[in-house]
């Protein structure tokens, strides 16, 4: 069974381990008549106390299977909020990973997985589990439902610390569609219920042991829930429109994809994977014929080929990624499982037009103004999208792209991301008697009470 934010494991710890006595030790918090300095968090709602004057900083471990040298979301909202993080004085954080590499990451190994375009899988449980905890971290979260998942969740209950497992993909989505291809069919078909139906009985095993579950979308967050999943919030992802932003329109570097003068250059940005439906976005574009070109930046099992395609590697530099979004006439994403659409929000915050699929996390992005949504599956459709990216609403769509992104700029979505790990860790320490936190949030009041 779920802990839950009452914690109840530590009624049943022999020993603090090393790591809260510290804390303890410390205080933690700024101590005003003998009970804690409280301030009110930047995005409303719960009191938190005031970390910035802790001894010690929280530790957070984030540990995950996604990464790669050709990864892609995963990796940038780990690097983002590690950059984040360090510009904040109560927290401190550390990125376990297969093939991490730099200050504050380790490398926790795994056998490269097929077709997987770099990713590694962990396989030793006891050993990164072990890993985690000789870090001694406050909060430890988990990217993938995988054999990590089970690593961290082992760490969190021989230290006491609460546990969050971060959805980013939709596993479930994936094993139906896998399965599909396996019979020879997209979807649908016996073989294909029964791995999705393996998969979420899955998923419900393993989350349900962690303490809190974020989801970055509402489609998400109710795919999870339908399963019985209760512990579970959206949390939204971002992107950083200081840097993703029209500005950055490069004549020269589109000069030289050399390309024709009145070409309209559609951009892929991502994985090259099966659940992208890439092939759809190579027909739609092989439909319309000239002048349209589909430029696909990332690597992977599943390339785009055709007469219209070109194909860049994987850009693992922002600030160059950032001039080729804003350097495009569009952006195009088929993908319909995606549980949120960071490459999307990224186009949009630099000024670029998008269509996108209508359905999981996409078509929540864009939602009625700020793009388009398609809802069909037929290339003829996806070709009638993308010409009308060019029509007589581009200009009202990307201005209203733009304000969605600076709704979503990391500088608004982190501090609600630190306030939901600052709550756990406090309901932590209340559990085993290091203090109290005040709850204003009603989300968190119901939750508390769950």
């Amino acid at each position: 069974m779920r802990r839950g934010v009452s914690f109840p494991w530590a009624r049943h710890a022999v020993c603090r381990p090393r790591r809260m006595r510290e804390l303890e030790n410390s205080r933690g918090v700024e101590m005003t008549s003998g009970k804690p300095e409280w301030h009110e968090a930047a995005s409303g709602g719960v009191v938190l106390p005031n970390i910035a004057n802790r001894a010690i900083p929280h530790h957070l471990v984030d540990v995950t299977m996604f990464w790669s040298a050709a990864s892609g979301g995963v990796r940038r909202y780990l690097m983002r909020k590690r950059d984040w993080l360090a510009a904040q004085p109560g927290w401190r954080h550390t990125i376990v990973a297969p093939g991490a590499n730099g200050p504050g990451m380790i490398d926790c190994g795994g056998l490269p997985l097929p077709f997987s375009g770099g990713y590694c899988l962990p396989f030793r449980r006891e050993q990164a589990a072990a890993q985690l905890t000789n870090l001694q971290p406050d909060l430890i979260e988990a990217g993938d439902p995988y054999r990590l998942a089970w690593s961290a969740l082992d760490a969190a209950q021989r230290l006491g610390v609460p546990s969050v497992a971060f959805a980013h993909s939709h596993i479930a989505a994936m094993a139906e569609c896998l399965a599909g291809a396996a019979s020879g069919r997209r979807r649908g078909g016996p073989l294909s219920g029964l791995a999705r139906r393996a998969a979420e009985a899955y998923l419900k095993r393993v989350y349900a042991r962690f303490d809190l579950v974020l989801a970055p979308s509402d489609w998400m967050t109710g795919q999870l829930k339908a399963l019985g999943i209760e512990h579970v919030e959206r949390q939204n992802l971002g992107v950083d429109s200081r840097v993703f932003h029209p500005c950055r329109r490069d004549p020269a570097w589109r000069e030289a994809l050399h390309l024709p003068r009145n070409a309209r250059v559609l951009l892929y940005a991502g994985r090259f994977a099966a659940e992208k439906n890439l092939a759809l976005l190579v027909a739609a574009i092989e439909r319309l014929g000239p002048p349209y070109v589909l430029l696909a930046i990332g690597g992977g099992p599943r390339p785009p080929a055709g007469s219209r395609v070109r194909i860049i590697p994987y850009e693992a530099h922002a600030s160059e990624l950032a001039r080729a979004y804003a350097s495009v006439d569009g952006f195009v994403h088929a993908g319909d499982q995606e549980t949120f659409g960071l490459s999307a929000l990224e186009a949009m915050a630099s000024g670029t037009p998008v269509a996108v699929c209508a359905r999981a996390g996409l078509g929540e992005l864009v939602g009625s103004e700020a793009g388009i949504a398609v809802s069909s599956g037929k290339p003829e459709a996806w070709a009638e999208a993308i010409a009308s990216l060019f029509d007589g609403e581009r200009e009202k769509r990307v201005r209203a792209g733009r304000r969605r992104a600076e709704a979503l700029d990391w500088r608004r979505v982190l501090p609600e991301l630190t306030t939901r790990y600052a709550r756990l860790i406090e309901n932590a320490g209340r559990a085993t008697g290091r203090g109290s936190v005040p709850m204003a949030h009603p989300a968190t009041k119901s939750r508390a009470a769950a």
